[in-house]
């Protein structure tokens, strides 16, 4: 089971935890669990105004095997107005634009656009 809890904070708003959102899906092959922008297609979404947020930005996929994988989706733009960091157990790393990474099973993490 895949859960994500989405914390919408603006800079006015730093330590707050307002505008949270709850999503999950279950871990079986080919269940995808979108964030971004359009409401219409994403799970989980941004305000509107986000701009550097794309209308689908991240993608969550589960693959064959039960493992899930996070997926930066490439924009309408050829370079990112934003970056996208993964920390699972104390260790952050950055995830490429249009590229995919595996999150550990049984983990937790943060991911920070």
């Amino acid at each position: 089971m895949l859960e994500l809890t989405m914390a919408a904070v603006t800079a006015a708003d730093a330590g707050a935890t307002a505008g949270m959102q709850m999503a999950e899906a279950p871990s079986e092959p080919g269940a995808v669990l979108r964030v971004g922008r359009d409401k219409s297609v994403c799970r989980l979404s941004t305000p509107d105004d986000w701009l550097f947020v794309s209308r689908v930005h991240l993608e969550f996929r589960c693959g064959p095997d039960g493992t899930w994988h996070l997926t930066w989706l490439r924009g309408s733009q050829p370079d990112p107005s934003s970056e996208v960091r993964l920390t699972v157990g104390g260790h952050a790393r950055s995830v490429a634009y249009g590229g995919s990474v595996p999150l550990p099973r049984g983990g937790s993490g943060e991911i920070v656009v």
